[in-house]
């Protein structure tokens, strides 16, 4: 690979990394401020505590979380993968045809069912969503459809304000 494709794929990953910790960030504002218009009887943890205390779980590491290290841990693990993941609406958003919302409005909801429908239930971490009561699904799809519409407005406007066609790199 030569040193402009190398550095043009850098610039992808940058703004794809930034917009998933910003889409994070905005999806996490909005899933408390719904967790709290939830009927009483649906407050307890939402997902991402759930996934976090099954994946330390699994590797022998719940037993040395308590309190405050559940919540670090949660958030911490949250954050890893929403900007994680929200780094691949770069080369998704190179392929997908259409304009920048819609995009991310898609991107967010099929990140959410392959997630809550796919490899959570697959890997016993979570069950799946179709076990879940409907208001909190209703949460996290909108969660979701937040993260993707922030992830799609970072990424458009930090290649735009670059000069860069946001478009499949060579």
């Amino acid at each position: 690979m030569k040193s402009t494709q190398r550095r043009e794929w850098s610039k992808y990953l940058q703004v794809g990394l930034t917009a998933g910790l910003l889409g994070t960030a905005a999806m996490t504002v909005a899933m408390v401020a719904m967790h709290r218009r939830l009927p009483p009887g649906q407050r307890g943890p939402l997902p991402p505590y759930h996934i976090s205390m099954a994946a330390a779980e699994r590797v022998g590491m719940r037993c040395y979380l308590a309190g405050n290290s559940r919540l670090a841990t949660t958030m911490t693990l949250h954050f890893a993968y929403g900007t994680t993941v929200g780094a691949l609406y770069v080369p998704f958003s190179c392929i997908m045809p259409g304009r920048d919302l819609p995009k991310g409005l898609v991107f967010g909801v099929l990140v959410w069912a392959g997630s809550y429908l796919g490899w959570l239930p697959i890997t016993g971490l979570l069950s799946p969503a179709t076990r879940h009561p409907a208001a909190r699904n209703a949460l996290m799809i909108v969660a979701h459809l937040v993260w993707g519409t922030v992830i799609a407005l970072t990424v458009h406007t930090l290649l735009n304000e670059n000069g860069v066609e946001p478009s499949r790199p060579a």
